[in-house]
C-alpha cells in the first residue's frame, strides 16, 4: 500500500526558525554506549574518553520500545501486502471479474477517510497500547473470517473495507505514541522516517513474497500468513511497549463535546477533533503539504501499464516502472535522515516540496524507459522533504489533539492518493498517457508553490494567534 503512509524539537520554522532542543531521553530509554573497535592502551595520565553514543538511525534502534514498534510494523505490513495480493487472486478465482478483482485494491484505500474521520477520537481517548493491540486483534479476526470457505465475495469485500477503516486509527495512534517513546525531537523524526522506509520497501518485498507464496499455497493459505503477522504484531506491542495513560480522558472528552461519554461522545469528539485540526491555519497548511504532492505523484504509477505499452517496452519494464519511485524515495530518505542535521533537514523542506514534482515534466517528451525510470526515481527522491515536515507538524499540533490529528493525516494521505490514481486514469481516457503524467507534474507543482507560500505565511512569528486559530482552537489549547 502507499506510504503508511506515510509520514516527524529541533527545526527552524520561518523557514527556517530557531531550532528547539530535543528532550533528553528518560533513563529507561538511554542510548547504549558504543563499545568501539576494541580496547586501547592508555598512559597513566591519559584522559578517559566518554563512551560514544549511537547517532542517527542507530540512536533510534537503541530505544527498546521502538524496536518492538518497528518489528510489529514490519510484520503487519508484510502481512497486509501479501493478503492484498492473495485476496485479489481469490476474488478473481471466485468471480472471474476483473472489475471486482481491481475493486479489492481500491477498497484498501477508500474506507480510510471514513475510519480516520469517524473514529479518530479513539487515538486520544484510550491508552495507546490498548488501542494498538485491539486494532491488531480486530484485523486478525477479520482476516480469519476471510479464510472460511463459506464467506461470500460480498463478505470478503466488506471485511476488506473494515480492515481498511481500522488502519488509520492504528497508524495515527502509533504516530502519536512515537512522541511518547522517542520524544518530540530528532529521534521522533528519524523513527517516522524508518517506518516510512519500511512501508516503501514492503511494496518491493511484499508483492514478491506474495507471488512466491501463491506458487505453493492457495490464496486462502497465503491469507493465513496475515492472521499470523497481525497476532505477532499484537504480542510485540502488548509486551514490548509501556502502558501509558490516554491523552484525553473520557470525562474530559465528554465535557468538551457536551455528551454523556458514550459512543455518541466518541463520534462527536472525532468530528470535533477534525474541525479543530483543519480550523487551525498552520496545521491545515502543513497537512495539505503532506497531501497534495502525494496526490499528483501517483499518476505515473497508476498509468505504468498503459505507458509501458505505449512505448513498446517489454513486460519486465512494468515492474521497473512501479519500483523506480520507491527506490528513489528510500535512497533519498536514508541520505537525508543520516547525512543531514535537523537544521538542514528543516531548510530543505520548502525548496524540495516546491520542485519535487518537476521531474514528471520529462514525460511531456514521451521518454523511453531509461529516462522515464530516472524521472521517476527523482520524483520519489523529492518526497524526502517530509522528514523535516514531520517535525513541523508535531510542533504545531497540541498534545491533546495529536492522536486525532495524525489519524486524520494518515486517512487523508491514503484517500488523496487513491483519488489521484482515479483522476489520472480518468484523464487517460481522453488524453495520451504521457501528457497526463506531465500535466500532473505541472498542476502539482503549481499547487505545491501555493502551499509553500501559505506555509511561509503561517510560520511562527509571521501571524498572530487570532489569525491562526478560531475561538474553539483557543479553547482547546487552554484546557
Amino acid at each position: 500500500m502507499p506510504t503508511d503512509s506515510p509520514a516527524p524539537a529541533d527545526t527552524p520554522r520561518n523557514p527556517p526558525a530557531p531550532a528547539a532542543q530535543s528532550p533528553a531521553p528518560p533513563p529507561e530509554r538511554a542510548a547504549l554506549p558504543d563499545p568501539g573497535p576494541g580496547p586501547t592502551l592508555r598512559g597513566p595520565d591519559a584522559p578517559k574518553s566518554e563512551p560514544a553514543t549511537p547517532r542517527g538511525y542507530r540512536a533510534v534502534f537503541a530505544v527498546a520500545e521502538f524496536r518492538a514498534v518497528f518489528a510489529a510494523h514490519l510484520l503487519s505490513l508484510l502481512g497486509v501486502v501479501v493478503s492484498e495480493l492473495a485476496l485479489t487472486v481469490l476474488v478473481y478465482d471466485l468471480t472471474g471479474s476483473p472489475l471486482l478483482s481491481a475493486l479489492t485494491f481500491a477498497l484498501g484505500l477508500l474506507p480510510y477517510i471514513v475510519g480516520g474521520t469517524l473514529f479518530a477520537g479513539v487515538a486520544d481517548r484510550y491508552p495507546a497500547r490498548r488501542v494498538l493491540v485491539v486494532c491488531d486483534l480486530l484485523c486478525a479476526a477479520c482476516v480469519a473470517v476471510m479464510l472460511v470457505p463459506a464467506t461470500p465475495v460480498v463478505g470478503l469485500l466488506a471485511l476488506r473495507c473494515l480492515v481498511a477503516a481500522i488502519a488509520p486509527v492504528f497508524t495515527g495512534t502509533r504516530m502519536a505514541a512515537l512522541t511518547d517513546i522517542l520524544g518530540e525531537g530528532d529521534l521522533y523524526v528519524l523513527g517516522r522516517s524508518l517506518l516510512r522506509i519500511v512501508s516503501q520497501s514492503a511494496m518491493l518485498i511484499g508483492f514478491g513474497t506474495g507471488g512466491v507464496l501463491l506458487t505453493v499455497l492457495s490464496p486462502r493459505g497465503a491469507i493465513t500468513v496475515t492472521v499470523v503477522t497481525f497476532l505477532c504484531s499484537a504480542l510485540l506491542l502488548r509486551f514490548g511497549t509501556q502502558n501509558r495513560p490516554a491523552r484525553a480522558t473520557a470525562r474530559a472528552a465528554a465535557t468538551a463535546t457536551g455528551d454523556g461519554g458514550g459512543g455518541g461522545a466518541l463520534l462527536k469528539e472525532s468530528l470535533s477533533g477534525a474541525r479543530l485540526v483543519l480550523g487551525d491555519r498552520r496545521i491545515r497548511a502543513l497537512m495539505l503539504l503532506f497531501w497534495l504532492p502525494a496526490m499528483f505523484v501517483v499518476a505515473p504509477e497508476a498509468l505504468a501499464a498503459p505507458y509501458a505499452d505505449a512505448i513498446g517496452a517489454p513486460p519486465a519494464a512494468l515492474g521497473l516502472l512501479l519500483c523506480a519511485m520507491a527506490v528513489g524515495h528510500i535512497g533519498a530518505e536514508l541520505f537525508v535522515g543520516s547525512a543531514l542535521s535537523p537544521r538542514n533537514r528543516s531548510r530543505i523542506v520548502l525548496p524540495v516540496a516546491a520542485v519535487g514534482l518537476l521531474p514528471l515534466l520529462v514525460y511531456a517528451a514521451r521518454p523511453g524507459l531509461p529516462l522515464a525510470l530516472a524521472a521517476l526515481a527523482l520524483a520519489g527522491a523529492g518526497a524526502a522533504y517530509v522528514i523535516g515536515l514531520d517535525q513541523w507538524f508535531v510542533d504545531a499540533v497540541p498534545q491533546e489533539l495529536r492522536g486525532r490529528a495524525m489519524t486524520l493525516l494518515t486517512a487523508g494521505l491514503m484517500t488523496v492518493q487513491g483519488l489521484g490514481m482515479a483522476l489520472a486514469g480518468l484523464a487517460a481516457e481522453f488524453f495520451p498517457v504521457h501528457q497526463v503524467v506531465a500535466g500532473s507534474g505541472i498542476i502539482g507543482t503549481v499547487c505545491a508553490l501555493l502551499l509553500v507560500a501559505e506555509v511561509r505565511r503561517t510560520a511562527p512569528g509571521q501571524m498572530s494567534d487570532t489569525e491562526g486559530r478560531d475561538g474553539a482552537d483557543r479553547h482547546v489549547t487552554s484546557r
